[in-house]
Parts: structure tokens; sequence; C-alpha cells
């Protein structure tokens, strides 16, 4: 079962409102602007629920008008406000400004900019600054409020779940002519906002985020605030917002606003607190070191952002993933990009800290036994990431650690060659920023190090792992021990080999070559000094290929088509197993992955192997010296990772490479293998 713990992004339809769309498309379907007895029934189910939103929010006056989302609203918002504002200050002798919060959703500054461009403005906009706790620097405001036309704020932010000090925000506008805007999207169902009693002008909202189906939002307008409608037409909503009405989507949305007050569909603010701090609790001991990016005394009691030191928010969304704990790096909208959170950098919160930020939410109708069986997984996951050798301090353990394994990180390769027999590893071309997980790597697994190589100038983070593994001296230029021939580590030896002004290390295995760690020479300078078909390693890796070899760059010189499409689909995979017996099925996620997660359901045709996206270089020469070459199909969360190594492995002459598309997110799969 997945516990869904990103609530934030969106949830899932709560049951009475799954029923209330079904009902309205299937009883009352009429079209609410018709004036016979069916739209009359559909009409009702509008002004039912639109009755149901103005208690909710306290807004017994003003507009409450049914709009898409809360992305229309603010549009919409932002339209009305600055035609106005164009109206009433074309003979200003001072040009006004417009004013967001600094961590404010995307939408809104966008909409901001967008609007000002298209009607001609001009004007300046601005970012209220936040402090180390995302709230608002009221001073700020305050000094700013005279001169701004519209300011633009949330009531909850959606990354951090730092509520907004609106009170504040009002004082601070205190004599302001702006007018003033709230995202509330985050606010529907959690917090009180009385609009009625506020000076707010403007606020939106999504269904979406409180159980109700996509594509249903509300718009709040104060009574004489400005207003232009966005969409013209058939003149629906009084003329304010054209368009026939989503009657599914209101009567999903209705439904969630009557649970609001039924007593038993939405836990209270206490227990939804107690909740959070069981999450918090499991999350510090599954995580050493993590670190919570905003006081939960100022946030939602339905969402935690955090840090854990050393591990990026990939790694830690595939772990969670991994495990069937669906969480976010961010704001959903954002989360594809995996960049490091623009809201935390406007907090002020340092870098590792932005890069390495997730976000787990729930939603207010949470069920106890979910959040007693995500605390249990959170603590696998952290299991699984020590068992890895990562995750902090720890003890040495007897973890593998035999062949080569691939650290990539800003286009640059590291290596680390290790041989389980002798307990001895080798480190090349290591980079600062790698430094750290490296030296956690060897020393997790009580490894010795020989050799820290460089095939590149020396840098800085060889000559720090040298002293802090406790390398051995002397040594010669790029880190070669002094006086040797070779280096030898069980079944596998090094040999040094010269390029010119470049430094390259020739990996031979039982006494056969291996590999060739090249740095940043070119292949071609190689000539016929290896075979053409030795795996080459470089530092350098832009393009993510992993490895290369001299055939393969001889052909992608004289012109070879590029790689076809690699993708497999379930028909396609069955058409493949029925023309080649033995196909090999890869999992190319991390161990901490395997460790926690399923993997596809398929039939007895296939033989299942692990070979990591971090180890893959290590098995490409198994893969390729097969005769026939057996197809290799890899796969692994959501199908990117797999896509790459199939192209990898296609690129270096193997022609049955594949991956299944859509990962595990889209194919059957088996029980989790393991739980910790």
């Amino acid at each position: 079962m997945d516990i869904y713990l990103d609530a934030n992004a969106t949830t899932p339809v709560l049951a009475p409102a799954r029923a209330a769309a079904l009902h309205a498309m299937q009883e009352h379907y009429g079209n609410p602007s018709s004036i016979h007895g069916t739209g009359l029934r559909a009409r009702a189910i509008v002004d039912r629920t639109r009755e149901l939103a103005r208690a909710t929010l306290g807004a017994s006056t003003g507009r409450m008008l049914f709009v898409s989302g809360a992305t229309e609203g603010i549009q919409t918002a932002v339209l009305s406000a600055l035609r106005a504002i164009r109206e009433r200050h074309a003979t200003a002798s001072r040009p006004p400004c417009l004013l967001h919060g600094a961590t404010e959703h995307k939408a809104v500054p966008e909409a901001l900019r967008h609007w000002n461009a298209l009607l001609g403005l001009d004007l300046e906009v601005l970012a209220i600054p936040v402090d180390r706790d995302g709230r608002h620097d009221l001073d700020w405001l305050r000094r700013q409020a005279p001169r701004a036309a519209l300011v633009c704020t949330m009531a909850a932010n959606n990354e951090t779940g730092v509520v907004s000090d609106l009170d504040g925000i009002e004082a601070a506008l205190q004599g302001s002519p702006a007018l003033w805007l709230v995202d509330g999207v985050q606010a529907l169902g959690k917090m009180a906002l009385d609009l009625a009693s506020r000076r707010i002008d403007y606020a939106c909202f999504s269904g979406h985020k409180l159980y109700a189906p996509k594509g249903i939002g509300l718009l709040y307008v104060r009574e004489g605030a400005p207003f232009t409608p966005l969409m013209a037409g058939g003149g629906q909503e009084g003329g304010l917002r054209s368009g026939t009405e989503n009657m599914a989507g209101i009567a999903g949305l209705g439904a969630v606003l009557a649970a609001l007050d039924d007593g038993h569909s939405f836990r209270s603010a206490a227990t939804l607190a107690g909740y959070r701090d069981r999450l918090a609790t499991a999350l510090q001991d599954a995580f050493p070191g993590l670190v919570f990016n905003a006081p939960p005394a100022l946030c939602l009691p339905t969402t935690l952002n955090f840090s854990v030191p050393g591990l990026e928010a990939r790694l830690l969304l595939d772990v969670f993933d991994a495990a069937g704990v669906r969480v976010s790096g961010g704001s959903a909208c954002g989360a594809s990009r995996a960049l490091p959170s623009e809201v935390l950098a406007a907090m002020g919160l340092p870098t590792w800290r932005c890069a390495s930020a997730v976000r787990l939410s729930f939603g207010p109708a949470e069920e106890e036994a979910v959040v007693e069986q995500a605390c249990e997984r959170i603590r696998a996951c952290g299991a699984a990431l020590r068992a890895s050798g990562l995750n902090g301090p720890q003890p040495r353990q007897a973890l593998p650690a035999d062949g080569l394994l691939r650290l990539h990180e800003d286009g640059a390769n590291c290596w680390l060659l290790a041989d389980a027999g002798s307990g001895r590893c080798v480190v090349v071309d290591p980079t600062t920023g790698l430094a750290d997980r490296i030296a956690q790597w060897v020393a997790a697994r009580g490894l010795q190090v020989a050799a820290v190589l460089c095939t590149t100038p020396e840098t800085p983070a060889a000559r720090l792992l040298r002293q802090t593994l406790g390398v051995p001296g002397p040594v010669e230029a790029g880190g070669w021990p002094r006086g040797a021939e070779s280096l030898a580590l069980g079944r596998r030896t090094l040999l040094r080999l010269a390029l010119d002004a470049t430094r390259a290390y020739a990996l031979r295995q039982d006494d056969r070559p291996r590999a060739i760690f090249i740095g940043t020479a070119s292949p071609a300078r190689l000539g016929g000094a290896v075979d053409p078909d030795t795996l080459l390693l470089p530092a350098r890796d832009d393009a993510d290929r992993f490895a290369t070899t001299l055939r393969a760059e001889r052909s992608a010189s004289a012109g070879a088509p590029a790689t076809p499409g690699v993708e497999l689909d379930p028909a396609g995979l069955a058409a493949l197993l029925g023309r080649f017996a033995g196909a090999m099925v890869v999992d190319v996620r991390e161990s901490y992955e395997q460790r926690l997660g399923a993997r596809p359901a398929l039939d007895d045709r296939v033989q299942f192997q692990a070979a990591s996206l971090s180890t893959l270089a290590d098995a490409f020469p198994e893969w390729l010296g097969q005769a026939p070459m057996r197809p290799v199909v890899f796969f692994c969360r959501s199908g990117q990772r797999s896509a790459r190594a199939a192209r990898a492995l296609r690129r270096l002459g193997h022609p049955q490479a594949w991956s299944l598309v859509g990962g595990l997110a889209q194919w059957p799969a088996e029980p989790a293998l393991r739980n910790g």
C-alpha cells in the first residue's frame, strides 16, 4: 500500500465528494443557467456550495466565484487590481510598486510580471523579504506600504507550512492605498480566515488541495474591490466568470465543505499536531543530524520540511519512493527540475539545506493507522541507507564492497575501485563536493585506501582525502605511490599509462584488460594502444554516457545514426521475450532502493539482476562480452534512469538494450522484497 504524504501538492478525492460528483453527472447534469427543472436542480447545487464556502471562509459579504483553481483566481485578481491601478495612477507623479512575498508560489510573481507587461504599466515589482522562520518582514512592508498599489501574500506556505501573520500584515498596510491579495490555497480547511472581518481584497483557493476534484476553485472578491472578468462569454457567475459551470467539481467541493462540520471526517488541530510530532520523531530516528527548516510552532500542523546533511533531495526522494512513501522535494510544480528550494533560499538557509530539502505533508482527514505505518517505513528508509554506507556516523559494517563504483556530480565522474578479498580500494578523480561521501563510504566498509589518484591536475579533494583516509605516502604526480610498478587489489591490477600531458590508468582483471581511466584525454589519442572495445572511463561526463570505447567513438565520428527508442511497453516486452530466450532484467536503482522496493511482476522467462546506476560500468563488460548478446532490459522507479542505462549500453554496441517504459510506477509489481 502506498503511503501518500504529499497532500500540499494534491489530495485524493474524499468519498462523499466522489459520490457527490458522480451524482451530479448522473442526476443533476443540467446546465445551471437553464430555467427548466433539470437546470434549476443544478443551480441549487451551485447556490448551496457557494453558501457553504461563505460560511467556511467567513465571507458573508463580497463575491464568491467558482473558478478552475487558484491559478485562475490569481490571474483574475491580478488583472482586476492592475487594471484599476492603471486608471487610478495614470497621472501620479511617482509610480507605485507591486509587492509579493519572497516565498510566494510562482503563480503570483509570474502573474504580476505577465499582466504588468501586458497592460503596459512597467511598475516596479518587489519581493517582501522574509526572516529565518519564513515570515514576512513587517518593518520592511510598513516602509513600502505608502507607495504599494498591490500586495500579495500567502496565508500559509506550500513548501514549509509557515503560517503568515495576517494580522501583522494588515496592521503594516494601515493607511496604505494598496489592494491586498491572499493566496489561501493551503489554508482552506486548516485555519480560519474570517475574510469579511479583514481588509483582504482578493483570496483564492483550490479544491483539490482539500479532497475535492481537480479543476474547481474559489475566488473571493471583497465588496467594492475592483473587478475585471478574466473569462468573457456567456455571462455565467453573474457575468463575472463566463463558461458553463463545472457541476461535478462544484458538487464535490460542496461535499467537502459540508464534511468540515460533520464532526468525523476531519481531525482536530491537536490531533493533527500529534500526527506531525510522531512523524517528526520517526524522521529524527531515521536520519541522524536531520534539521527541520521551519519552526513547528509557526507552521500548519500538517507540514514538515526537513534536510539531512550529506543526502541530497533526489536521493531521499528515491529511497522514500522505494518504500512506498510519497513525498516531495518542494513545490510539486517545480519538483521535476530538482533545483534547490527558492523558498528556503529566501529564508536565508544554508545552500546544503536548500538543496536537500524534502517536504512531507498530509491532509486533515488523515487516519492514525496511516501515520503509524508511515513512521515504520520512514525508519526502514533510514536503516536501508545505513546498510548502504550512507546516512551519517555509524560503526563499520560488513557491507558489499567489490568492483567499480561511479559517483557523478555536476558532470564530473569519480571512480571507486574496491576489492572485497583484500579489503583495499583506490579512489580516482575525487571532487570536493563528493569528498565527504567518499570518506563515509570507505569508513562504513572498513576499507584501506591504497591510493587517491588524479588523471587531471592535482585537486584539493585528492589531497584532503589522502590525509583524512590515511593513505600511505610518499606519492608521485597524480597520487601514484612512489616507486610502485602497479597497484594490486586482489584479482584487479592498476597500471599507469603515459599520454603526453595527461595521465591515465589501465585496469586489468584476471590478467585481462577491463577498463582505462582516461580523465579528460580524448579517446582518439589512445590510437592503437588499446583494444577498440576496452571501456574508457572519463573524469568528465556531461552527456552522462557512463563510459565509452574507441569503437563507439569512431562510430559516432563516422555519423552513425542516433540511438533508436529504447522503451518497452508490456506488448513490446512480450514480443521481445517471444523472440529471445533468457532475457536479463536489470534493476538499476541504488542498493538502498532495492532493499526497500518491489520489482516488476514478470514471467519466468527472465533472469533478474541488480546493477545499480552507480555500478553500471562494472557490468558493461559482462553484457558486451556475451556471444550471442542476450537482451538486457533495465528498470527503475520512473523509467528515466533505466532509459539512460539502455542508451549507454546501445552506444557501446549492444543492440538489444531496453528500458521498461514508466518504470515501477507504471508496471505491476511483486510485493516488496525487504522492508528495512
